[in-house]
């Protein structure tokens, strides 16, 4: 099983990327899937849940607006779309996914870790000011 994200890079502020994540070795349609990041010092920390079926999303408050989380469950992707990017974004963006299936959960779990058990690699995202 795994995650591979791809598309970070460096970046000025204002300007925007898209992130893919791609799974392989089993399907994650019918589950949820999210992305995490992490800065250089910080823990990682919640930026984005979307629920298995797409029509339910959750973000963290300093980025609901300029970013957006998206899925294509026939292609096994998971996106997410960052305009506006500012250098308080720089980090490491980490997808990931849950190994249930068909599961709705409360708003506070979508944004936890540990609702989460596999994990991508991480793609490094660099914004200068």
């Amino acid at each position: 099983v795994q995650l591979q994200a791809s598309g970070g890079g460096l970046v000025q502020a204002g300007d925007s990327l898209r992130l893919s994540c791609v799974a392989s070795g089993r399907t994650f349609s019918e589950s949820v899937m999210g992305w995490f990041r992490q800065a250089p010092g910080r823990e990682r920390e919640f930026v984005a849940a979307i629920s298995w079926g797409g029509s339910i999303t959750y973000y963290r408050d300093s980025v609901e607006g300029r970013f957006t989380i998206s899925r294509d469950n026939a292609k096994k992707t998971l996106d997410l779309q960052m305009n506006s990017l500012k250098p308080e974004d720089t980090a490491n963006y980490y997808c990931a996914a849950d190994r249930e299936s068909r599961r709705t959960y409360t708003a506070g779990l979508y944004r936890t870790r540990g609702l989460y058990d596999y994990w991508g690699q991480g793609t490094l995202v660099t914004v200068s000011s």
